[in-house]
Formats: structure tokens, C-alpha cells, sequence
């Protein structure tokens, strides 16, 4: 499958390819941090080294959210870029841990398309996303249905 920087249309989507997504992502501890901050996430596995390293992974843990909106956001120029909106997000799976300097990348399978019922100019792609470390270890997947505009001739 072609990558766009631009999106896909509808009808760009091929259902079995696979996306290998260009943008990637190296997790440094201030994103963590910020994040943590913005979300109210004030766990101390994310935010504090003692504890941190008292525990299972014995170092600082990314959470869990913002690897899946970080993976979310690395398919935007393939997947979503011609969205219309997401329509839901389902069977969110956090595979591994991600830890602070960690670099993900992310691929997409198009699992299945059909027309809107309601308007022709768009269709819904269901999708799913597998983000993976600098090691090649799944760490997080999910699944998504798209709501994706039709090109216009």
C-alpha cells in the first residue's frame, strides 16, 4: 500500500494490506512527566525513580495512555489523514511495558471497509494497529473503525 502524507481516500484502502507507518517516536522522560501532569496520571510507577525501581519493571514505566496516543498519532497521515472522524476504538491491548527513551514505531492492517449507509460521499475502514519498540516487541494494539471520505471524480 502507497503512504500519503495526505491521507487515503475510501477507496484507497485495500482490506489485508498492511502500513508500515514512517513516523516514530523516542519517549523521553519530560513527555512522561507532562503527560502525567496534563492527565492527573500521578502514579508513582510514572513519576517516581525510587519507587520505581523498588517495583516489578525496576525503572520508570510510560503510561499506558500515551503510548496509545502516541501510536494513534503516528497513523494519522495514513490512516486518518482524509477522516471524517474516528468512530470508535475497541480491544485496546497494552502487550509490554514501554519504558522512558523506548522509541515506537507503528503498522496498520486494513481488516475490512464498507460504504456508509446514510451518505454516499464516505465509507468506514476498520482497522487494525500494532505499535512496537526499538526491539520489534508489540507493545500496545488496538482496533478502530474510520470514517474516511470517498474521492471525488
Amino acid at each position: 500500500m502507497i503512504q500519503s502524507i495526505l491521507g487515503l481516500f475510501y477507496e484507497d484502502f485495500v482490506i489485508g494490506d498492511e502500513i508500515k507507518h514512517a513516523l516514530s517516536k523516542t519517549i523521553f522522560e519530560s513527555d512522561n512527566n507532562l503527560f502525567s501532569l496534563l492527565t492527573m496520571n500521578y502514579h508513582p510507577v510514572h513519576t517516581n525513580l525510587i519507587y520505581a525501581e523498588a517495583n516489578q519493571h525496576g525503572k520508570l514505566l510510560v503510561v499506558g495512555t500515551l503510548v496509545f496516543s502516541l501510536v494513534v498519532g503516528m497513523t494519522v497521515p495514513d490512516i486518518s489523514g482524509k477522516a471524517i472522524a474516528n468512530l470508535g476504538y475497541e480491544d485496546i491491548k497494552h502487550l509490554n511495558p514501554v519504558f522512558v527513551n523506548d522509541t515506537l514505531y507503528a503498522k496498520t492492517k486494513i481488516l475490512a471497509k464498507r460504504e456508509s449507509h446514510s451518505k454516499k460521499d464516505r465509507g468506514i475502514v476498520y482497522v487494525e494497529t500494532i505499535g512496537y519498540n526499538q526491539h520489534g516487541i508489540a507493545v500496545i494494539s488496538f482496533r478502530r473503525n474510520v470514517l474516511i471520505k470517498k474521492r471525488y471524480d
